[in-house]
């Protein structure tokens, strides 16, 4: 081969080498796909747009990288790490807890919170008025209160017949005469003297003191019984620590540590997608508890008193958060 059709030759293999090299141009980066699971402080919805400890947190990683974010929000925390680990997302970002059964499917950043699980109640659990006639109802006192409530019935009308055979000065009208009667029958049921007229002298006055006994042995009896109800609630309806949740319907929710912590625990519990459904059954009585992240249920009650819960009893379970990622995510 002559010279210059070597050089030819050699200067065709060049521009073949280098022709795609030179069609090839720097990419940018695509955007970062983040999940998110609302549950504030750590991610907070407010006006269309996501902020919390856990968002700026992200946030502040993915400016260092030169990154950009489109955020996803889920429902649960469990649809949000299925979304992780079959590549829906890049990254789950939440007050996500570390746990071997995740890491199994999702890889984890290093740990950045230290938590745990509390329990949150209703500042008035089981002494409203309902919880009290339902302990009097299950207890049998409201049976006695029926045939106290009839006995005063047939008193009073007993009562208004015998006054207006006897006494002149006795309200004539019917309408009047019960009234009277009944709150003098009342009055002796309060374990107070009358003030009745007597007209039967000293065997009404013995009458009197015997309808004045009764009448001191009913409010005892119904005092008595009111306050072994209201002690009997405070003792057993109450939650005041982790060692009063067995036999209480619990509150958790969908996919989270605490879920799996009731279940493991044997609890009575009901899985809730958020912390604003769990509050609205804990508030109507159709769960006893809620067991969740501490900080997630200490920062709902300190921005909610309205809503009269409360965070009780001590950390336990402690845990640690990290963003979730794809198992090998680059």
């Amino acid at each position: 081969m002559s010279r210059n059709a070597l050089c030819v030759a050699l200067l065709f293999s060049l521009l073949a080498v280098s022709s795609p090299l030179a069609q090839e141009t720097p990419q940018a980066k695509q955007p970062v796909s983040v999940g998110l699971y609302l549950g504030p402080p750590f991610v907070i919805q407010e006006q269309g747009r996501f902020t919390g400890m856990a968002v700026e947190l992200w946030e502040s990683i993915a400016a260092s990288q030169g990154l950009q974010s489109q955020y996803r929000p889920y429902p649960t925390v469990s649809a949000l790490i299925d979304a992780a680990a079959n590549g829906e997302i890049d990254v789950a970002v939440t007050n996500l807890t570390i746990t071997q059964g995740r890491a199994q499917r999702i890889d984890f950043i290093h740990p950045w919170f230290d938590a745990g699980q509390r329990i949150m109640v209703n500042e008035h659990q089981g002494t409203g008025f309902l919880d009290v006639m339902a302990g009097l109802r299950d207890a049998g006192f409201l049976r006695a209160y029926a045939w106290l409530a009839f006995v005063i019935a047939v008193a009073t009308v007993s009562l208004t017949i015998f006054d207006r055979k006897f006494d002149p000065a006795f309200p004539r009208r019917w309408r009047d005469g019960i009234a009277e009667s009944f709150f003098s029958i009342m009055s002796v049921a309060a374990g107070k003297a009358s003030g009745r007229k007597n007209v039967f002298g000293w065997i009404g006055r013995v009458w009197q003191g015997l309808w004045l006994i009764f009448g001191i042995a009913v409010l005892a009896y119904v005092t008595s019984s009111v306050t072994s109800v209201m002690t009997t609630l405070s003792l057993t309806n109450q939650v005041n620590s982790l060692a009063d949740l067995p036999g209480k319907s619990v509150g958790v929710f969908t996919g989270s540590v605490s879920e799996d912590f009731a279940r493991n625990s044997g609890f009575d519990r009901q899985s809730f997608p958020n912390i604003e459904e769990a509050v609205a059954a804990l508030r109507d009585g159709s769960i006893d508890a809620i067991i969740g992240d501490a900080p997630v249920l200490e920062y709902y009650a300190h921005t909610h008193p309205e809503e009269r819960v409360s965070v009780i009893g001590g950390l336990f379970e402690p845990d640690k958060y990290g963003f979730g990622l794809a198992r090998n995510s680059p």
